[in-house]
């Protein structure tokens, strides 16, 4: 009788793919992925969730972490006040983010392009489009994938928010003149009535009215003069 031999079947197991370096993943170009939305520069969300699973990574996923009230949506204990000087709220969400093994928090202010929202212009869509911003800074900082261009975005944001800061503060008390004078005017007087009461004439009201912007610019001028000409 012929003996049955038992044959072994040998079964290979897939090895697990790991992500590239921090340093691998910064190289990616992710340029022409480049958007804008609300006057801000951004790259979508799905967009970083494909590439890490192209550059191995096999779960990529982010949820938002909800709160006691049992929304997503941090009221701070933090105030500011918009142009109009009404005040606001300041609010933040949290999300959790899992790439494979990797899993982190991270947290951050709802925004309007590279403003806080506003009380009155809070939406579900808002803290969506910041809890996406969210998920794409985070895999920056944890991964390295977007991490030069996420730099440069803050930095530019940076920049804008301290030159809009000098401008608001000249051209806010120039808002403030003009619509005083149009509340005035409605009233019944002239801009020759104003002028006269200010003991100047009407040009030379205009000629105020013109230097806020002048000023501006003079500034910038003479910030870049760094020697003395010979």
């Amino acid at each position: 009788m012929e003996e049955k031999k038992e044959v072994k079947k040998e079964t290979k197991t897939a090895e697990k793919k790991c992500l590239p370096s921090f340093e691998e993943l910064r190289k990616i170009d992710l340029s022409e992925y480049l958007k804008k939305r609300d006057g801000a520069e951004y790259v979508n969300w799905a967009v970083i969730k494909q590439l890490l699973h192209d550059n191995g990574a096999e779960k990529v996923y982010f949820e938002p972490i909800q709160q006691s009230t049992g929304s997503s949506l941090i009221m701070c204990n933090k105030e500011f006040k918009d142009a109009k000087e009404n005040t606001n709220q300041v609010y933040e969400t949290r999300i959790r983010v899992v790439i494979d093994d990797l899993e982190f928090e991270i947290q951050g202010p709802v925004m309007n392009g590279s403003n806080p929202v506003k009380d009155n212009s809070m939406t579900q869509q808002r803290l969506w489009n910041s809890q996406t911003r969210l998920f794409v800074k985070g895999v920056a900082i944890h991964t390295g994938l977007g991490f030069d261009l996420w730099s440069r975005i803050e930095r530019a944001e940076e920049n804008d928010n301290e030159e809009d800061l000098l401008v608001h503060n000249i051209l806010k008390i120039q808002e403030r003149v003009q619509q005083l004078i149009t509340n005035k005017m409605k009233l019944g007087l002239s801009k020759k009535d104003i002028a006269s009461e200010l003991k100047i004439n009407e040009k030379q009201l205009d000629t105020y009215l013109g230097m806020y912007k002048k000023l501006y610019a003079l500034e910038k001028v003479i910030e870049k003069i760094d020697k003395k000409q010979e």
